[in-house]
């Protein structure tokens, strides 16, 4: 299970999505860093939905591992993840361009950019996913 690749590129996406957005910040204020969790704590929405997707991304990233037994549904829920991961990329886009003060406020961290490397991990896992499937249909073409 864990010796497969697409199974260490998953466990990567899985820790980028949620272990890494404790340690950098989303962007810096004037006076603090803001980090993920903290947005739990502000008014609008679209600010309290970015912590929540992006600890479904992290969930669904870890639970695709233990679906290698069912290779098209480990595939459709990498598929899923990236889909999340871009719609968490284009509110965390929009979020950062409409900031009240952005005049003042031009820093941002590198947390903005782990969904995109959360993308690029999956697609590699669903790329060697459908490889894997390729040559189980090829084997059972030979028989």
């Amino acid at each position: 299970m864990i010796q497969r690749i697409q199974s260490i590129y998953l466990l990567l996406a899985s820790i980028v999505s949620g272990g890494l957005i404790f340690v950098f910040n989303l962007w810096e204020n004037l006076k603090n860093q803001v980090y993920v969790l903290d947005l739990f704590s502000r008014d609008t929405i679209s600010l309290k939905v970015i912590p929540a997707l992006f600890f479904v991304s992290a969930i669904l990233s870890f639970l695709a591992i233990f679906l290698f037994k069912n290779r098209k549904l480990q595939f459709v829920v990498g598929r899923l993840s990236i889909l999340i991961n871009l719609f968490l990329l284009g509110l965390l886009i929009y979020v950062s361009l409409t900031l009240p003060g952005e005049i003042l406020i031009s820093k941002k961290g590198i947390g903005m950019f782990l969904p995109i490397l959360a993308i690029l991990l999956v697609v590699l896992a669903n790329k060697a996913i459908k490889k894997d499937e390729d040559l189980v249909k090829s084997v059972d073409r030979l028989r």
